[in-house]
Order: C-alpha cells, then structure tokens, then sequence
C-alpha cells in the first residue's frame, strides 16, 4: 500500500502557491479541530456589507503561516540564527493561533460563552491536540504563551506589526474590494531584523510600516466597523441571547446538539470541560445558519424577527454619531416599538440599542513598531517618522451608535 503524500503544494488567490513544509503540519492543518476553521468565516457578518467577504478562518491561517516562513527566511538571511524545531514550531503556533474562534468570528465570545475569550480556547485546543501529537506541540504552545526566552517569536505571532495583521489586512481587503487595505506585506517581511531580541523594521521600510498603519485604520472604518455589518453583528448577538432566554423558560427550539449544549448550558472559565471543549469543535457557522432559518418561523415574536432580519437582510437602522446618544431617543423608539406590535418593554429592547466603538490604529504604550536607523539606533516609528498624521493614528478615536427599526409604509 503507497504511503500518503504528505508535502502538499496549495494554490492562494493571494500569495500563489503555498507548500506545507512537513509531514507534521500537513497532520496538524488534517486535524478535525483545523478542519473546522474551513467552517469559520474570517469576517463575520461582513459579507452582508461586501459580498466577497466569504473567506474563512482556514484561508487566514495557511496565509499566516506562509508569512512566517518568509519571515524566517528573511531574518536567517540577516544572521538571525532559528533552529528547524524552532521554525517547525513557529509555524505551528502560527496555524493554530485562531483555532478557538467560535462561530462567526467575533460575535460569538459574547453570546454562547461568558467571558471566555477565543484565544483562551485556542489555548485550550492547543493542549488537547498535544496530546495527540505525543507532547511535539509543546514548543509551540510555549511560543504562544510567550513563555519561550526568545522574545521576538513571540512578537511574530502576536504584535503591533505581526504575520496575523500582515495576512488579515492583505486578504480581507482582497475579499472585499476595498483597495485602501492593500499593504505591501512582501516589502514589510523583507526589512524585518532583530535587535537585542526584539523585532525592528529596517529605516527602507518606514513608508511602509506608514501604509501599513494607515491600511488599518482605513479597515477599520471602512470594513471591520462598517455600520450596516456592526448592526448585523449585534443582531445575531441579540438572537442567541434570546435563544437561550426562550430554552431558560423551558421552550424546546430546533438547533443542531452542538447548539443546543450551549443555549441549555451556561458556560465560563469555571465550568469548560474536556467535554464542552469537543462540544464546541462541532460548533461552526453551518449550526447558526440553520438555526436562524428553523426560527423564522418561531411563535416568540422577537426571536421570529429576529432571525428574519438577517436571514433576509432587512437589518436595523444604524447611525453612527461623534456624541453620545441620548436616552431620550431611545425611549422614543422604544415606546414607538412597544405600541405598535402590542410587546413589552423588554422584548423592545431587543431591537432598540446603543453602543459605542472605538478606533486605534497604533498603541504608543505596548510594545512599539520599531525602526532601525543606519546608525543602528532603534526608535518608536512615530518618533522615526516625517509624516505628522501618525501621532494622530495612535490617539483613540470613539463614535457611538444607535440601532432600531426602519419606519415601515
């Protein structure tokens, strides 16, 4: 019997083609826990905005790893001694640095877990498929702890100017056509060095690392925190909430089991076990989908329209405001809602709402971008730089948002 090709060449619309460098990590992208990102969409809601935007977890994290072995050839190149475990686990960490996201990205954290971030459950993840793996995991999941002495593997992974936002601002712009993201990702990897075991940014690349900057700030605005996808976002959070109001009550609703282990179950840090953990790597977006579509034809008035709302993406109003909203206006969509479908308060409130979301393109006070000067004197790219706007980008800039019904003929 032939043994199986392990050295697989993939083909990216965004980087051409990728190789799997190992048989590991060709096991390790096989593993069911990886398989299910394919199940994850990168952008959440976004496709309801752009409707490119169905990329998934699984893109991303093969774009990030491909980054990172760029990234190692780079810095190998410039005298940066990087054992193969080393690069092998570097790689690893890379991969499964998302792996805990749950359904629909972001929007999930908030609504079928309580307070229990994703990259807790990556961690989580991480450690179940150690065991897997006979312990040859361990490195990598030290590097993602930053636990490892080396210090700037860590900032690969998890920084200010890393292969994760390297990837996700590159890709996410290509999936959704919004030109103003496109970072010049290849030219940000070849200036990379170290300096005293902390990630620097040769001087050539400043203009760079400016775009970059820009790019994401840009992003933000434009996509990430686009009106229409951060109401279709809180939506969605609003439908499980009532979901698992309604199953509270003792209403019986149709989800997949996976689903249905979390509207019955109220889950946090003190009571995720070994057996929510496999629970939750058969949870995906298919499972809310399929939900949302059973419970249009709900008799809970709320969770009906709800779920019809995004399935059929009649969404919310959105405005976006410099100032607070006042609580007036809320109380007068609120009272407008109440009186004309007969519901109470309560039930209201569910598609009457305000938040508020905020903009940091680059934080000054964690660990910086930093730029290598030809002297060799390393200094924050905001101090290195000409261009005036950057220390604008590194202020928080904050808007506030009002959600509730369109006026119906």
């Amino acid at each position: 019997m032939n043994s199986r090709n392990k050295l697989k060449i993939l083909n990216d619309p965004i980087y051409g083609f990728i190789t799997i460098p190992n048989e590991r990590i060709f096991d390790v992208i096989e593993h069911p826990y990886f398989q299910r990102l394919r199940r994850i969409s990168q952008m959440g809601m976004s496709y309801l905005v752009y409707p490119g935007a169905h990329h998934t977890r699984f893109h991303h994290a093969l774009g990030c790893m491909h980054l990172m072995r760029k990234s190692l050839e780079v810095l190998r190149f410039k005298g940066v001694e990087i054992s193969k475990k080393e690069e092998e686990a570097l790689l690893i960490a890379i991969l499964l640095h998302d792996i805990g996201h749950g359904p629909f990205s972001h929007a999930m954290e908030h609504s079928i877990v309580n307070g229990v971030s994703h990259e807790w459950i990556s961690l989580q993840f991480m450690e179940k498929m150690n065991a897997d793996f006979n312990q040859s995991l361990t490195l990598a999941i030290q590097i993602f702890k930053g636990e490892y002495p080396r210090k700037f593997f860590k900032q690969l992974i998890a920084s200010q100017l890393d292969v994760d936002r390297l990837d996700y601002l590159k890709r996410d712009s290509f999936y959704t056509g919004v030109a103003e993201g496109n970072i010049n990702s290849e030219r940000l990897i070849t200036m990379l060095n170290v300096v005293n075991d902390k990630l620097v940014v040769e001087q050539k690349g400043i203009y760079s690392v400016e775009k970059f900057l820009v790019a994401r700030r840009l992003m933000y605005w434009q996509v990430y925190l686009h009106k229409t996808s951060l109401g279709a976002e809180q939506l969605l959070i609003r439908v499980l909430k009532r979901a698992k109001e309604l199953v509270s009550e003792g209403k019986k609703l149709p989800a997949s089991k996976a689903l249905v282990y979390f509207l019955e179950n109220s889950i946090d840090l003190n009571n995720f076990s070994e057996d929510t953990l496999h629970t939750f790597s058969k949870l995906d977006d298919y499972d809310i989908i399929s939900a949302m579509k059973e419970w249009t034809v709900s008799d809970d008035f709320v969770l009906q329209n709800l779920c019809k709302m995004i399935i059929n993406r009649d969404l919310l109003k959105v405005k976006l405001k410099k100032n607070k909203i006042e609580s007036q206006k809320i109380e007068k969509h609120l009272q407008k809602l109440q009186e004309k479908y007969n519901i109470s308060k309560h039930e209201a409130e569910y598609f009457v709402f305000k938040g508020k979301v905020s903009n940091l393109a680059y934080r000054s006070d964690i660990e910086n971008i930093n730029i290598l000067h030809k002297n060799g004197k390393v200094a924050d790219v905001i101090k290195a730089s000409d261009q005036l706007n950057l220390e604008a980008l590194s202020e928080p800039v904050v808007k506030y948002y009002i959600c509730y019904p369109k006026p119906k003929d």
